[in-house]
């Protein structure tokens, strides 16, 4: 079996830092591989919901961590001056010594921009700013001076010292099959398939393969990431009574709780869901525990679930 990435996501939205700090230091501890945050401005649902900004979240994170590597899903590439973005990340990674996982991809929460004085596009634009943010990205980091003159993207004589510690693995976002998949075969490091569209996942890895194939890039250079909310109970029944509860509250917009490749129910039941997603090419899991205390469901995956992978 090829080696597997379990990556947790932080309690973001209605937590201190205390809290997320706390849980982030918990989840290390544990024996996850990654920490990952949200990137958006207001909380779900409304914007008067209370959430931490994901760069200074993580920035706070990396200073009290260790091991673990340290993203976003997803950063809208939009929604941020794009050079000042490249000189933020560039930091959090020098902060965490090379840590940091970049997750780019094209937003979709008008508010978030508008709000805060950045222009909302269309889907096809925003795609074009994603293309040219990445490229923007990847020079700021590797060269001594950068100008770039792109539809979207200015820069000139850009400087960015220190440079990231790493090449920062990029990891894009995203499940438009004509788009965000064709970006991700020509420029990701890891391409990740959202929750929602998580039954969707083998036909998503096709469409993936021939992209990659149609750029002339090795399919294998691409890491298949899966966000996925996980439902663990310690039994079969336990499991059940938490997947109709999640059900009720989270609707579809994590997956089907129920569906063919969702991650839930008993440990030995969970351990099957996820050798699935390894038969299809699927290798990194960025994870959503369920639960109001999610390092609970975190620990009885961490004891009964990550040593049968490790």
């Amino acid at each position: 079996m090829p080696q597997l990435h379990f990556g947790v996501t932080v309690p973001q939205i209605k937590r201190t830092f205390d809290e997320s700090r706390s849980a982030a230091r918990e989840f290390e501890a544990m024996g996850y591989d990654s920490l990952w945050v949200c990137d958006h401005l207001y909380g779900p649902q409304a914007p008067t919901i209370p959430i931490l900004e994901a760069w200074s979240l993580l920035a706070g994170l990396s200073a009290v961590t260790e091991r673990v590597e340290l993203g976003t899903l997803v950063t809208p590439a939009g929604m941020r001056n794009p050079a000042h973005l490249g000189k933020v990340i560039a930091t959090v990674d020098n902060i965490s010594g090379g840590r940091v996982i970049p997750g780019l991809g094209a937003g979709w929460m008008a508010r978030e921009f508008t709000d805060f004085g950045v222009p909302f596009y269309g889907v096809g634009q925003r795609m074009g700013q994603l293309r040219e943010t990445i490229t923007l990205l990847k020079r700021m980091w590797s060269e001594p001076e950068v100008t770039f003159e792109g539809k979207y993207v200015q820069a000139q004589n850009l400087v960015c010292e220190p440079k990231p510690l790493r090449k920062p693995p990029l990891l894009i976002g995203g499940a438009g099959e004509k788009s965000t998949l064709k970006i991700a075969a020509r420029e990701a490091d890891i391409w990740n398939n959202l929750a929602v569209h998580q039954g969707a996942l083998p036909r998503k890895i096709d469409v993936l393969r021939q992209h990659c194939a149609d750029a002339g890039r090795p399919f294998h250079e691409v890491t298949v990431s899966q966000q996925c909310m996980v439902i663990i109970g310690s039994d079969e029944a336990t499991g059940r009574t938490q997947i109709e509860t999640a059900k009720k509250i989270f609707g579809g917009h994590m997956g089907d709780p129920e569906g063919p490749l969702a991650i839930a129910g008993s440990p030995q039941r969970v351990r099957e869901q996820i050798e699935k997603h390894v038969e299809l090419g699927c290798t990194m899991f960025v994870m959503e525990f369920f639960g109001r205390d999610t390092r609970e469901p975190a620990r009885l995956f961490a004891e009964t679930v990550l040593p049968h992978f490790r």
